[in-house]
């Protein structure tokens, strides 16, 4: 069956991310086409960026970016849970996407994005990486305001128009991950 990771991108302590996660979560789990998966960036505390050989010309780093070279290599597509600081995409996950080169190929992408702005500036940067990477970002994008959905700025609480976008994000994803299917089985082919 397809596997979709859900990406938290932030790593900062008192981070909402796994709040927001979690709803995407809990909204995935209802579905049938496909398995959804929480992936924390936090857990594999990957150091900045620090190989000597990049991953496009076979570099691998230390135990913990092994791992997460694994679990992304293990997915078929990703929902990018992501925060907006000062309008950009949040540096552990910029960091965490430069760890790996050739797992992100020929996969789908859904942007859930959260911020003063909606997440808008850090989706726009994501997108772009996206589309150097190989990697299909839906157009659905969720777009989460730190005024209107969330209490205080800190409880999550979607409204039901953000349900109906996340539907949507992740009817694009997979069916987007279906169709790059044959992609993924003639590259892994080619590499055997």
């Amino acid at each position: 069956m397809t596997r979709i990771g859900i990406v938290i991108g932030s790593t900062r302590p008192g981070r909402i991310g796994p709040q927001v996660a979690g709803w995407v979560h809990e909204v995935s789990a209802r579905r049938s086409d496909a398995e959804f998966e929480l992936v924390d960036l936090a857990e594999f505390r990957l150091p900045l960026f620090d190989q000597v050989v990049p991953p496009a010309m076979g570099g691998t780093g230390g135990p913990g970016a092994q791992a997460w070279v694994r679990t992304v290599e293990s997915l078929d597509g990703f929902v990018f849970v992501t925060p907006e600081y000062n309008n950009q995409l949040p540096a552990a996950l910029k960091n965490a996407i430069d760890f790996v080169h050739t797992g992100w190929a020929d996969k789908a992408a859904g942007i859930v994005a959260y911020g003063a702005a909606g997440g808008t500036g850090s989706a726009a940067q994501l997108r772009q990486l996206c589309g150097l990477l190989g990697l299909a970002d839906v157009p659905a994008q969720v777009s989460l305001h730190l005024a209107t959905d969330f209490e205080d700025f800190r409880v999550f609480a979607p409204s039901a128009p953000r349900a109906r976008s996340l539907e949507e994000l992740l009817d694009g994803v997979v069916g987007w991950t279906a169709a790059l299917a044959p992609l993924r089985g003639a590259r892994t082919a080619s590499i055997a």
